[in-house]
């Protein structure tokens, strides 16, 4: 990045330096922005259970069929009409606690955040960051 490469992002043209945001209130973005972060991360962590409870049903579901061939037909019924049709949480299937988690919170915190930065912040994303980065920058330029 060369001296007249913008700081500011893809976004944005505004300059994180020449915002007039408070220490408190880059402080209270930058940490609300670290949660956001977080909720992502655990939405993740929702989708990979939700692909780990996949794969275990369809292994489940082999299992119906070998229970099945090896003469169990009580139990391979039990698994087929118990276990596999059964919801992860309160008899909901885990796409749905996906679409749940994704429609009625991850979309909500995320628009709240929007709304926050484009106030605060001209819109600008990590703020903290993109100053620090130039703090760096600007002390390596002067140690030169």
């Amino acid at each position: 990045m060369t001296d007249t490469d913008s700081d500011a992002g893809p976004e944005t043209e505004t300059d994180p330096a020449e915002l007039e945001l408070s220490d408190a209130e880059q402080a209270a973005l930058h940490e609300l922005q670290l949660g956001i972060e977080h909720v992502h991360r655990a939405y993740g962590t929702l989708l990979e259970f939700h692909h780990e409870l996949g794969h275990a049903m369809d292994r489940m579901s082999d299992a119906e069929a070998e229970l099945r061939e090896a003469g169990h037909e009580e139990w391979a019924n039990d698994l087929r009409d118990d276990h596999l049709p059964a919801g992860a949480i309160s008899d909901q299937w885990t796409f749905e606690l996906v679409e749940e988690f994704s429609e009625a919170f991850l979309e909500d915190v995320d628009a709240f955040e929007t709304r926050v930065r484009d106030e605060l912040a001209d819109g600008v994303d990590h703020v903290t960051e993109r100053r620090q980065k130039q703090q760096l920058r600007d002390r390596a330029r002067s140690e030169e």
